[in-house]
């Protein structure tokens, strides 16, 4: 059974897709946080509840391993974006008829529940959509309800999406939010994925960060070198190279005042942070190139991905100033 895999290189084939599928690859994957109960049932008696899910849907499917005093794994679905939708339904079906006691709908033949869906800070503008419209459109035509939260998850770039419905309305929603990924699967590039536990391991022991990956790149640590406080020259050998693409406009943002942000940036997680003074391609987005071991690496986007969303709220919240300030 595979372990959770990282929402990476969703790749699209709509005709209104905003760039070409990478090497015609048209899989979604998926992830979603669930109880150590509720894997139990996803997994059922010797792995057959999750390979008869494989057998009727044709996805890839698995659950993180145990992460010791922590109550939550993660659990990994990969296919079209029907298998997937489809899994999730059979998915939580089978969480509903395990969990009698669970909130029901008015109509007994009906049972609610939700399912909380893990996705990149990045893309949560296109399940979103401007002004909310293409999530209330999503709630519309899938009877589910979608509340997406505002943080990001510790130690990561992702956020929650709970979808809650029957069985088949989160299918439904799953679905369009599925497309919706697709279509924008390079926004996706350079997430920093959620591992439950890992907030409360930020001092100790990162067990859970082996096999992370970043882009495709395993990123385990392998061969992993911790420089002692008395011998600074000593370089790590497990270094790695991260690029991501930052909108032009908030590439001041992230540099700051004679490059004061940056700074910090490059100080605090030790990566060593490089930027391109031009664009690289027609969407105007300038590189950034990460070069660091993996902790660093995932410091340093955490911290880069912050800031951008600090500089987004601020412009938000300048620019509704300025509307009620015309209407005045």
């Amino acid at each position: 059974m595979p372990s959770d895999s990282p929402v990476h290189r969703e790749a699209g084939s709509s005709p209104q897709s905003r760039s070409s599928s990478p090497a015609g690859v048209d899989t979604l994957t998926l992830r979603a946080i669930v109880s150590t109960k509720d894997a139990g049932v996803i997994i059922g008696k010797a792995g057959r509840n999750v390979a008869d899910l494989r057998d009727q849907t044709g996805v890839k499917a698995g659950v993180s391993k145990v992460v010791p005093g922590v109550h939550e794994r993660v659990l990994t679905v990969s296919g079209s974006v029907e298998g997937v939708a489809k899994a999730y339904a059979l998915i939580v079906s089978q969480l509903v008829s395990a969990n009698p006691s669970s909130p029901v709908s008015a109509n007994p033949s009906s049972p609610n529940t939700a399912i909380r869906l893990l996705i990149s800070h990045n893309l949560m503008g296109s399940v979103i959509g401007r002004g909310g419209l293409k999530i209330k459109a999503i709630q519309d035509s899938s009877g589910a309800r979608m509340v997406a939260s505002k943080d990001m998850l510790p130690q990561s770039t992702e956020r929650i999406v709970e979808v809650q419905g029957t069985a088949d309305s989160i299918g439904r929603a799953i679905e369009e939010i599925g497309r919706c990924l697709l279509e924008d699967w390079e926004r996706g590039q350079g997430t920093v994925l959620f591992h439950p536990g890992t907030g409360e391991e930020r001092s100790g022991r990162r067990s859970s960060n082996a096999g992370r990956r970043y882009n495709g790149e395993s990123t385990s640590g392998r061969g992993r070198t911790s420089p002692s406080p008395g011998s600074p020259s000593q370089q790590p050998t497990n270094l790695r190279t991260q690029n991501i693409s930052i909108p032009s406009d908030m590439v001041g943002c992230i540099i700051g005042r004679n490059g004061t942000k940056i700074t910090e940036i490059r100080r605090l997680s030790g990566s060593k942070i490089s930027i391109a003074k031009e664009p690289h391609d027609e969407t105007g987005e300038r590189m950034f190139t990460i070069v660091g071991t993996p902790e660093a690496n995932e410091k340093a986007l955490f911290l880069l991905y912050h800031q951008l969303e600090s500089e987004k709220e601020r412009r938000v919240g300048r620019d509704q100033q300025q509307q009620e300030e015309a209407q005045d």
